[in-house]
């Protein structure tokens, strides 16, 4: 979590090849940017390939995932509102993010 503020977070992201961020249902409103690599989004059961510059707007309820399809790692990042994570925490893997059961203590970054 790179910075949170009262209504909406920024998280950066790393997914190396093959992996994914695990398919998820969020109860607030999310945005992906990918800055680089490629992949494909699946929103409600719907697959879409994406790549540097594409954004992914998940509506709250969407059940959605994010896949690097590709050879390098897909650098992205996301804005949800309102914040879902604790502000500041890391998680170097997925494995590791999944047993964290952390959320947004509503701690701001200021």
């Amino acid at each position: 979590v790179l910075y949170t503020a009262k209504h909406c977070q920024l998280v950066l992201m790393a997914l190396s090849p093959k992996e994914d961020i695990g398919a998820e249902v969020h109860q607030l409103d999310q945005f992906f940017r990918v800055e680089e690599g490629s992949g494909e989004v699946v929103l409600n059961n719907v697959r879409t390939p994406i790549c540097a510059g594409f954004v992914v707007v998940v509506p709250a309820g969407a059940r959605h995932n994010i896949i690097n399809t590709g050879t390098v790692p897909m650098k992205l990042y996301t804005l949800y509102s309102p914040p879902n994570h604790r502000d500041g925490v890391v998680h170097a893997t997925r494995a590791e993010a999944m047993a964290d059961n952390e959320h947004f203590d509503g701690k701001t970054t200021e």
